[in-house]
Formats: structure tokens, sequence, C-alpha cells
């Protein structure tokens, strides 16, 4: 799972994921905004990426769509694939 998440984008993806297990940002969630400003990125790239990991089933969105959390079922999921050597 991590070299997917890790390719081709430096670890980005990774890193948001990472991010979102600190457990004082885990309960509020992140936008798009937050990641941007965090990764020194422009908006649309950061929101690409939380797109991309909510596409893949590892993020999740608030229902207004504006605050990003890791989906951690699916996490634990993906991971035990990859772990069995897929």
């Amino acid at each position: 799972m991590y070299e997917m998440l890790r390719n081709p984008v430096d670890g980005t993806r990774l890193r948001i994921l990472a991010w979102l297990s600190d457990p004082a940002v885990a309960e509020h969630g992140l936008t798009a905004d937050d990641v941007a400003t965090r990764l020194g990125v422009p908006r649309p790239a950061a929101l690409t990426h939380l797109r991309l990991l909510t596409a893949l089933g590892l993020l999740r969105t608030s229902a207004d769509r504006l605050r990003y959390r890791r989906d951690e079922m699916r996490i634990a999921e993906v991971a035990q694939v990859f772990d069995k050597g897929w």
C-alpha cells in the first residue's frame, strides 16, 4: 500500500494519511485549504490528492464534503491485502 501511495508524487498522499492519523487532526478532519497550506501547494493540487484518496476509499468526506477523514476500516483492509503479498 505504501508504495502505491508514495508514487508518483513524493509521498504526498502518504503524508496526508499520516497527518490525518494525528488525534488532534483526526477529530475534525482536514479541508483542501488545510492541506494546501501545510504542504505549500495550490488548493487544486491538494484537492486532487484528497479526491484520489477518497476514490480509493482511504478517506471519507463530511456531509458537506468539505472535510476529509481517514477511513480506518478501509485502510486496514487495504494494508492487509498488501501485507499478504497481494
